[in-house]
């Protein structure tokens, strides 16, 4: 079993818990019920549920009628996914900006556990 953490900005939002409560209570059921099955399988998550991107950057992919949502996770020190955002898909591919988004959140969230061990 994997621990699930939402990243959490340097201002203490959490982008993932933000978009989580922006979605109509189907889709936010659905996309709990993936991060369920996240949290279970980890990396043994595949597609249709789960899709590697880039640089160690994964999407979680929920669809419920003609609506499609990601939330974008990496894993950390090996059972620990950590969730950085979530959109509404609303093209063919996932933007590269949002990949940019969760490499950053990726990066700062490394940086501050690095502190936290050593400081």
């Amino acid at each position: 079993m994997f621990d699930i953490i939402y990243y959490e900005k340097f201002n203490k939002e959490k982008p993932v818990e933000e978009f989580l409560l922006s979605l109509d209570i189907k889709m936010r059921v659905k996309v709990l019920r993936n991060i369920q099955h996240l949290k279970l399988n980890g990396y043994k998550l595949r597609e249709p549920l789960s899709s590697p991107l880039r640089g160690g950057i994964f999407e979680l992919r929920t669809q419920t009628g003609g609506n499609i949502t990601r939330i974008l996770y990496f894993f950390y020190d090996g059972n620990k996914i950590v969730l950085t955002h979530g959109f509404v898909k609303k093209t063919r591919k996932t933007p590269p900006s949002e990949i940019d988004r969760a490499l950053r959140y990726k990066k700062e969230y490394l940086a501050r556990r690095e502190t936290e061990n050593h400081g």
